[in-house]
């Protein structure tokens, strides 16, 4: 890659340029919008985070670096102190970090921190050829060598692609020469822009996905740790007082934690908060919502149930064996 990018272009090349430039901004902005709408909470101010911390983010050079970014600064930007502080901790004990998918978390933060840093690097380019500048460093767009390598090492991610090809129109020889002539220097910034915007749209998408796998995280943990106190085999009675008081007598196999192939049939949700546990069951378009809470440490579920056809009543639920692995 050569050292400088020329962007001194002729007065003429301008407008079409300008053009150019609008039409991607009002792309980054309607796909910026439309992730808004799609996740439930408001979304963190990406770009300012970006802008803030670009120069770290040019110098991320392994993933042991791109981790520490995010624990001193990019987490609690993110307002996720409490992800930061986990992978900030000592090494935790195997079962432990397994309990708290630590593998799955250091995976999601890995990709998270590699897509700001490729849209930081769209936003570079955008930002000097919308500014005019005569030259720019390509050090200073794309950060060390080794910077450089551990981007190309995201062959996964769906940015991936977008990269390779700003990089090659960076590389080529039209560059090396300079922008020679108007036509030819209007169209190949259009296209450097073009390309640009490609890897912002696609890091940006891969950036949101990211994030909003990252701050469910602890919901997943507690799902788990959920299904873990859930496990066994238990005996169900559900007394019915819509139907005369009928009870009702059966056998309940909870499968262990992570299993999904041996779900309960027509358990649709699931949710364990401390002592309280929440199933709700749908089947054959019926709708049945159960609150129950654990006794004898762990050892009974008792509670109550409503279902879609104005039953009510009580469930007394009691381990009959633990969890099969």
């Amino acid at each position: 890659m050569r050292n400088h990018i020329l962007v001194a272009r002729p007065a003429p090349s301008r407008i079409g340029l300008a053009l150019a430039m609008t039409i991607v901004s009002t792309l980054v902005a309607c796909y910026s919008a439309r992730a808004g709408e799609y996740l439930t909470s408001s979304t963190p101010d990406f770009p300012s985070i970006i802008r803030t911390h670009s120069d770290q983010l040019g110098k991320i050079d392994s993933d042991k670096e791109a981790i520490s970014l995010f624990v001193l600064a990019i987490g609690p930007a993110l307002q996720m102190g409490d992800v930061a502080r986990t992978l900030g901790a000592n090494p935790l004990q195997t079962k432990l970090a397994n309990e708290l998918l630590l593998p799955e978390l250091t995976g999601a933060v890995h990709r998270l921190m590699g897509s700001l840093a490729a849209w930081r690097l769209a936003l570079t380019i955008r930002q000097a050829i919308s500014d005019q500048q005569s030259s720019m460093e390509t050090d200073r767009l794309y950060g060390s060598p080794q910077t450089n390598a551990w981007l190309a090492q995201q062959a996964n991610a769906s940015w991936h692609d977008s990269l390779n090809q700003l990089s090659d129109v960076v590389a080529s020889s039209e560059w090396g020469k300079g922008i020679q002539g108007e036509s030819s220097g209007s169209t190949l910034l259009i296209a450097v822009l073009e390309k640009a915007a490609r890897l912002e749209l696609n890091a940006m998408q891969t950036g949101f996905q990211e994030w909003d796998r990252i701050r469910s995280w602890k919901d997943r943990v507690r799902g788990l740790r959920g299904q873990t106190r859930l496990c066994g085999t238990w005996q169900w009675i559900i007394h019915n007082h819509q139907q005369h008081h009928q009870e009702q007598k059966l056998t309940l196999l909870f499968p262990p934690a992570g299993n999904t192939k041996a779900t309960l049939v027509g358990l649709a949700e699931t949710i364990v908060l401390g002592e309280n546990v929440y199933l709700r069951w749908e089947v054959d378009g019926r709708v049945q919502e159960d609150s129950l809470q654990f006794s004898k440490e762990g050892q009974r579920l008792e509670g109550t149930f409503v279902n879609s056809e104005g039953g009510w009543g009580s469930i007394s639920g009691k381990r009959t064996s633990g969890c099969a692995s």
